[in-house]
């Protein structure tokens, strides 16, 4: 199982004075729920809180008032349970490509074979069985967000969150990546919570669209596209997809109805 629930989440950066709390506020009473084995992204524009809310979510950072859930557990920090993917992969320069993945198995306690074997099972799973030798200096953008998406799949989580994974990704790369978690997404059946600022990336990859304006939620969008083949350019071409981009649009510029 992997749910995540937001309730009534709220995220003030600032100081309490008086008893009450003078700054910025980022969120205001967030709430939705990402189901067991859907893609949901968060989309917004900059400054909405949409990457708060991921942090709160992987308990990097503590909501002012509310609570996250998964599995109808409250976040307290950070746990096993949740993986992420940070915009840029963040992998150790001085390790190579398995010893990345290795790294945080070692971390979680694992030893010996079972630590070979789990490292190579997710570095086969993202396509680098045969980079696994290579450090970071010698692979490519695509490539290291492979290695990190091994990483944070490798210790098995319940839930994957993603911080614009691919925002620093050249567009051909980009569109191979959205293929590949497709893909890798349908293997594994994982929760995945994804931020993006991407409009298209988020009607291609997701079950569920959260549209963020100024710390709110602004709208929650269905997607109903048919990802069989996981052919984007024939994904791109299905009336589903021109319809709720233009609805997510409308959304993201204030032109319809928070509900």
């Amino acid at each position: 199982m992997g749910q995540v629930a937001f309730a009534d989440v709220s995220k003030w950066f600032g100081l309490k004075v008086d008893g009450r709390i003078q700054g910025v506020q980022a969120l205001k009473d967030l709430n939705f729920t990402v189901e067991d084995k859907q893609i949901v992204a968060l989309i917004g524009p900059s400054g909405c809180g949409k990457t708060t809310a991921l942090r709160i979510a992987m308990g990097l950072e503590t909501a002012t008032s509310g609570k996250v859930l998964v599995n109808g557990r409250e976040v307290k920090g950070c746990g096993h349970d949740r993986g992420i993917v940070f915009q840029h992969a963040e992998l150790l320069p001085w390790l190579t490509a398995k010893e990345n993945v290795m790294f945080g198995l070692e971390m979680k306690g694992m030893r010996g074979a079972e630590l070979q074997d789990t490292a190579m099972k997710y570095l086969e799973l993202v396509g680098l069985k045969d980079s696994m030798q290579r450090r970071p200096h010698q692979l490519s953008g695509g490539m290291k967000q492979r290695v990190g998406i091994a990483r944070a799949l490798a210790i098995d989580p319940e839930v994957l969150l993603m911080d614009e994974p691919f925002g620093a990704l050249d567009s051909q790369t980009r569109e191979t990546m959205h293929g590949e978690l497709l893909q890798i997404h349908a293997r594994t059946g994982k929760t995945i919570m994804l931020v993006t600022h991407d409009l298209d990336e988020a009607v291609l990859l997701a079950d569920k669209i959260v549209v963020l304006r100024a710390g709110q939620v602004q709208e929650i969008v269905q997607v109903s596209l048919a990802r069989e083949g996981f052919d984007l350019a024939e994904m791109r071409t299905q009336p589903a997809f021109a319809q709720t981009r233009l609805h997510v649009w409308h959304a993201l510029h204030g032109d319809t109805a928070t509900h």
